[in-house]
């Protein structure tokens, strides 16, 4: 049995698109492709991959920004309260550590290199959801990435993981926050995904072969299944969900080995 998912006249902004492999693309692309409309930020430095893609989709809305940049942000989102004047959906797929805090020991980080990346990776979910909410005035959904590092150990991930895990408390507060508003707030928890930002990651090929060894599935998965999950989580059959974190790892985060 398929279900067709129909979101023709719905609005998304996408923060996280840096070339065709980000899951924040595939998930623009499958928002796109069921009748949404998408204005996406992007950061100069990948310009070149980004435009590209836009040609892809339907009458997409698009501009740089920067979410540590309160002159960029005011620019995106006048710009896209102009175009669309209200919005339904908000993705955020946006993480960065620097990468020398991606290996080694997580307590070797220093203070800046700990207050940057909460900044981008946590932090800035409230900001965009601050200023996305007032555009969503007939509900919508709210949806952050995630991954199992913010819960259990995974060597290399270091500083991002602390990071992911206030991420995923900031889901469910903002979920409380905007419940009143039918705002709906989840993260998708991803299995690994060999993305622009995952290359930074040591370890990472292995990450890949021990999902493949201990995952129910005996598989990695796709950024298409995640975008499956999205558009899932953007549709009125998730209604009555919030506040959850919602995993994607072909069944890794039950085992226990």
């Amino acid at each position: 049995m398929s279900v067709t998912i129909d979101l023709k006249g719905k609005k998304a902004i996408v923060f996280g698109i840096a070339n065709d492999k980000s899951i924040a693309w595939h998930i623009a692309k499958r928002l796109n492709d069921a009748g949404c409309r998408i204005a996406a930020a992007y950061q100069e430095r990948v310009e070149q991959f980004f435009m590209p893609l836009m040609k892809e989709l339907n009458n997409p809305v698009y501009d740089k920004c920067d979410v540590v940049s309160d002159e960029l942000l005011d620019s995106f989102f006048k710009k896209v309260k102009d175009e669309f004047g209200e919005a339904d959906f908000l993705i955020h797929s946006i993480a960065f550590a620097k990468k020398e805090h991606l290996q080694g020991k997580f307590m070797n980080v220093d203070r800046r290199g700990y207050q940057v990346a909460h900044e981008v990776s946590a932090y800035s979910l409230a900001e965009l959801s601050r200023r996305a909410a007032p555009m969503m005035r007939s509900g919508g959904s709210i949806i952050a990435m995630t991954y199992l590092g913010s819960e259990r150990v995974a060597p290399g991930y270091n500083i991002m993981g602390v990071a992911k895990a206030a991420l995923e408390s900031s889901v469910r507060y903002i979920a409380y926050d905007l419940g009143e508003q039918k705002i709906r707030v989840n993260a998708i928890s991803a299995g690994p995904i060999a993305t622009l930002a995952a290359s930074g990651i040591a370890n990472f090929p292995e990450m890949l072969l021990n999902y493949v060894a201990k995952a129910p599935l005996k598989r990695n998965i796709t950024a298409d299944e995640v975008a499956d999950c999205a558009l899932f989580l953007c549709s009125d059959l998730s209604k009555a969900i919030t506040g959850q974190v919602i995993y994607v790892d072909a069944g890794y985060n039950v085992m226990g080995i």
